[in-house]
């Protein structure tokens, strides 16, 4: 009994992401759900401690240390500006924008992508006079979309594919190309929606600074860009185990004589990392009394078999835009058969997909709505979801179609 209603109170405060009279965020509302169960007696410390995915935990942060790499080496905000060059054709600038998201969202976290093009694409956007909404929303957009492709794009897939056991190559190839599709759509849709409303008389006022990011260090951006190329080839040509193969380059990279670890581990995601603990032991919670396969039981008694396509590409959205992504994800990979790797692929598609739907359907929506209001650029929920529901639907019917091929 209160395992199931811990777990209620955390998923709701998950939800809405905050409680009443309280400064916890998600984060904060996660971990006191899991000290809870602990206290509570409904999960022992040692099954506790034994719930998380200590695998997941260190591709995680081993991809956070190769991107703190390249964040601090200047990388980022070099091929921010470069793009930033092509505002005076905006069509061609999006296409780019999205394109080059998109692309570094597969290799690297779309939250890390997200939190270091965003200051420099808004100060370029309102130097050159432009509207900076199709710009910052494709951003966001591409971003999203992009990861779904690999396993290493963001967080859910990183915990689908490792409890799933699933194959880099195989992963890549069944979601590459509805993530390409959909990038393509949405791409069409954003250029539809904003046609004539490229130009907008925004200015930069005299205050607003130029975003303080590191110069560009060639030594150092290479060497992140050496390490998560030799990543990837060890992922699809190796069988060393994908979180060994990370800490191991993400090691090698601390060894350094130029850049301090302490600067890099400072960059360390500890929110996130804290949010995939805590959530690992609630879900571990209502495991130990079996509410998820009531649940499934009395769903297929009334005709509902998550395993269906169809009905896990509905769930998983709903749930994505209730909860967001990472605690949808950990929840419904629970009732999905090892057998059957279409099932882990098409959670990570539309689950990455549904973020796209409103503003708290991910973190890099909030990452970049957070970061255009520092310069005076305020991205509302309608103007979002203007854009994001056209965009996640024409994903879901790439999905729906793909599943069919």
């Amino acid at each position: 009994m209160w395992a199931a209603f811990i777990f209620a109170v955390t998923y709701v405060g998950v939800a809405v992401g905050r409680i009443p009279w309280l400064l916890l965020d998600r984060t904060g509302i996660a971990l006191l759900g899991a000290i809870a169960m602990v206290v509570s007696g409904a999960v022992a410390v040692d099954r506790a401690v034994g719930s998380i995915d200590v695998s997941t935990i260190l591709l995680l942060y081993a991809l956070m240390i190769i991107s703190a790499q390249l964040r601090l080496g200047g990388f980022y905000t070099c091929i921010a500006r470069r793009i930033a060059a092509l505002c005076v054709y905006p069509r061609r600038f999006l296409l780019v924008c999205m394109g080059i998201g998109a692309f570094l969202s597969a290799i690297l976290a779309n939250d890390i992508i997200c939190l270091a093009f965003t200051p420099v694409l808004a100060y370029s956007l309102l130097s050159a006079r432009l509207n900076p909404m199709p710009f910052l929303l494709g951003l966001a957009v591409s971003s999203n979309i992009g990861s779904a492709a690999t396993i290493i794009g963001n967080p859910q897939n990183m915990l689908i594919g490792q409890i799933g056991h699933l194959s880099f190559a195989s992963f890549t190839a069944w979601c590459g190309p509805p993530a390409l599709a959909a990038l393509a759509g949405s791409y069409a849709i954003i250029v539809a929606l904003y046609h004539r409303q490229w130009l907008r008389p925004y200015s930069v006022a005299p205050e607003t600074p130029l975003p303080a990011w590191p110069s560009f260090n060639p030594w150092q951006s290479t060497k992140g860009l050496i390490a998560a190329t030799c990543l990837v080839i060890l992922f699809l040509f190796t069988a060393v185990p994908r979180e060994l193969a990370a800490i191991g380059i993400a090691g090698l990279l601390l060894c350094s004589r130029k850049m301090r670890s302490r600067h890099i581990t400072e960059l360390i995601d500890w929110h996130l990392l804290t949010l995939f603990c805590a959530l690992f032991v609630v879900i571990e919670g209502i495991a130990m009394v079996h509410l998820p396969e009531h649940i499934v039981a009395m769903l297929a008694r009334n005709g509902i078999d998550l395993q269906h396509p169809i009905v896990l590409t509905g769930v998983a959205t709903l749930l994505s835009n209730m909860v967001s992504n990472v605690p949808a994800a950990m929840l419904l990979v629970r009732f999905l058969d090892s057998a059957q790797p279409e099932q882990w692929y098409l959670l990570a598609l539309s689950s990455t997909f549904a973020g796209n739907l409103i503003t708290i359907g991910s973190i890099a929506n909030l990452i970049v709505i957070e970061q255009a209001r520092a310069y005076g650029i305020v991205i509302g929920f309608k103007t979002h979801a203007k854009v994001g529901l056209a965009v996640t639907a024409w994903s879901l019917l790439v999905v729906i179609g793909w599943i069919y091929l």
